[in-house]
Parts: structure tokens; sequence; C-alpha cells
């Protein structure tokens, strides 16, 4: 059996699945998809799923509850950690119109990729790396793993509208998941915490 270690770019997935009009399938049980797309003869060992907490307008702080809540819904797997970046607050400004505005800019989820992807590949970790995302910025890591550790696989689930042609080119497999997996994945409408408090899916993810 190929020790398995999963490596997901939650936001390329979350953009991936909104990009198809799939907001039902966000109560997406990541570590139960992966599961689902394993060869018979690997065995995921760790999920490492990268995002970071959004910055919601004080108009929209649903936002921001609803993915609070799916992130308490993953920290109930094993073997599952959620590793952060971080926004970055942007002030822009339009010089036709004079106006301003803050946007906010994902950082930090490319760069902690590599940097898990590397470190476990030094230490051994892992014969097959798993990698849903289809960030082409993770090209530089994936063929230095490749370079340094031949015997190492690395095998790349792009999220629905997100391939990459570079990427396709340095990893030993690559394909796009389909929504049949994505459907059969879900969590249950209700999780039940250790401590007894009940996690519900979001009224906005039921259809």
């Amino acid at each position: 059996m190929r020790r398995t270690i999963a490596y997901i770019d939650g936001f390329n997935l979350y953009f991936g699945l909104k990009s198809k009009g799939w907001r039902k399938y966000y109560w997406l049980n990541i570590q139960l998809l992966i599961q689902n797309l394993l060869k018979s003869d690997q065995r995921l060992i760790l999920t490492k799923y990268f995002t970071s907490l959004i910055s919601s307008p004080r108009h929209d702080q649903n936002k921001s509850r609803r993915q609070l809540t799916y992130l308490e819904a993953l920290q109930t797997l094993p073997d599952f950690e959620i590793i952060y970046g971080h926004y970055l607050i942007k002030r822009q400004s339009c010089n036709s119109c004079r106006a301003n505005w803050t946007s906010h800019e994902e950082k930090m989820t490319d760069v902690n990729i590599a940097v898990e992807l590397l470190t476990d590949a030094f230490q051994d970790k892992f014969d097959t790396a798993f990698l849903i995302s289809g960030d082409s910025d993770l090209s530089s890591p994936i063929e230095r793993v490749r370079e340094l550790f031949p015997q190492k696989r690395i095998v790349i689930a792009f999220p629905p509208e997100r391939e990459s042609a570079h990427l396709k080119k340095l990893t030993n497999a690559y394909f796009t998941i389909g929504r049949r997996n994505i459907a059969k994945s879900l969590f249950p409408e209700e999780i039940k915490k250790k401590d007894g408090f009940v996690l519900k899916r979001p009224k906005q993810w039921q259809q």
C-alpha cells in the first residue's frame, strides 16, 4: 500500500465548485472525496487542507459564519489538518472617477502547500502526494519533489474548471474531479461534535 498524503487548495476547490454553480456541494467531506478518488493500492494517512478565514463586509457576516461552520465540520475528521494563510487588505482607487475602495486578496496558500509538500517529501512521510488544485504557482515545488525524489509520485486532481496545462506536464498522473464523485462525498445534514454540539448544513447550501 502506498502511503498517501492529500493536499487541498481550499479556495481553488471552492471557486471550481462555484464556477459550475454547484453550491449544494459546498458541504463537502473532503476526506471522503479523496478516499473515493484513490486507487486500491493507495492508503490515505493524512489530509492537509489549506485556506484563509474570509473577511466579509459587515452586511454579509453570514458568509463568515458559513465558512466557520464548515471548518468546524472538517475538524471532526480524523487525521485532518487545517493550515491557514491570511487575507491582504488592498486599498484601490479609480483615476477616472476618483472612487476609493478596499479589496481583499488571499495570500500564503500556495506557499504553505509548497512548504508542507517539500517537508513531507524530505521526511519521507508519503509515497504518493495527492494534490487538489489547479494553481500553476505550485509548479516549482512539484518539479523539485519530482527531481529530488523520483520514486515518489505526485497525482493532481483538478477541481472543476481549474485545469492547468503546465501542471499536467509535471505530474505522474492527473484528472478532473467529476460531479458524480463530489455528489457522493457530502457530509450528512447534521454533524454531532464530541462536545455534543450539532453542526447543521447552511440553508444556502441545500440547493
